[in-house]
């Protein structure tokens, strides 16, 4: 693997010279020292952390703030993959004034490289402000998460000819306004191919089809965490989900049973040897009971 830092430059290159963007989400340090040294490309503080971090139904609440406090976590943990942020909601569609305020935030305090903003041609003025100040931009059209009420839940976009037309138009309206990539999500593959080979900038899918430049995955969803909610674009490389709590399961029965922790996960050494304490020549201490302690003595 190649330790070479991703950049922006870099990742447009891959359009035109490949191989595919591998990009994942993350929320911590742990989680970002482990995806970037299996290669992922690009890491993506969500706001989705409000659905699989706290416990909300949506993406809404979470806060400039909140994104922050986890793109620093990820930032001290990653070295290669290049670091986006999502704009939460509200914090870019009032104003461009908001938008520079809310990115440059993001970048000053927060340890990331770039932001992520939903919307496409409504907010193209705002692509162009942040990118003509410094701030790298990746889009994000199709099925919206900030969108939900508008939308009528989290539902497949551009099945109907127009409608894949105003996703397309969304995805031109990003590039032109200099985004250096745009996620896809929720549409059916073909107009996925048909947005890729339309536009001049990376394409990134999630739930978009083979034909995208990249793919982009939540982190709990390709490890198998959550074992019950598998959307269909979703595939597990792993299933930690189960995995966890069958560990859980082993640690709480050795706890009960006394078994853990044993003599290898116990600091000191077994008690030495005392001769008995004489008090009129009666002992009144005597040895430890057999078995008593760890059975090797360490110090």
């Amino acid at each position: 693997m190649n330790d070479a830092k991703i950049t922006v430059p870099a990742l447009l290159a891959r359009k035109l010279h490949g191989p595919k963007i591998a990009m994942l989400t993350a929320y911590d340090a742990t989680m970002a020292r482990l995806l970037d040294e299996g290669g992922a490309d690009v890491l993506l503080v969500g706001d989705s952390l409000g659905m699989v971090v706290q416990g909300l139904p949506n993406t809404l609440p979470v806060t400039v703030e909140e994104i922050c406090y986890h793109g620093r976590a990820v930032a001290r943990a990653t070295h290669r993959a290049h670091l986006v942020g999502d704009m939460p909601f509200m914090s870019y569609q009032s104003s461009v004034e908001r938008a520079l305020d809310s990115a440059g935030q993001m970048l000053k305090t927060g340890g990331f490289e770039a932001v992520k903003l939903e919307g496409g041609v409504r907010f193209a003025e705002q692509i162009r402000a942040l990118v003509s100040a410094g701030i790298p931009v990746m889009g994000h059209v199709g099925l919206l998460p900030q969108s939900v009420h508008a939308m009528g839940g989290f539902r497949v976009q551009g099945k109907a000819e127009s409608d894949a037309e105003r996703v397309l138009a969304d995805a031109r309206a990003v590039a032109e306004a200099g985004a250096y990539a745009v996620v896809l999500e929720g549409i059916p593959s073909e107009l996925g191919e048909r947005i890729t080979e339309a536009i001049s900038i990376p394409t990134i899918g999630i739930g978009a089809g083979p034909a995208c430049d990249g793919q982009v995955l939540v982190c709990y969803d390709f490890l198998g965490m959550y074992p019950n909610l598998k959307p269909k674009f979703v595939k597990h490389f792993a299933e930690l989900g189960s995995q966890i709590v069958a560990a859980t399961q082993s640690y709480v029965k050795e706890v009960q049973a006394g078994v853990f922790p044993s003599a290898a996960q116990s600091f000191g050494s077994a008690p030495k040897k005392q001769p008995p304490v004489e008090t009129g020549g009666k002992a009144v201490l005597g040895l430890p009971p057999k078995g008593y302690g760890p059975a090797n003595e360490d110090s």
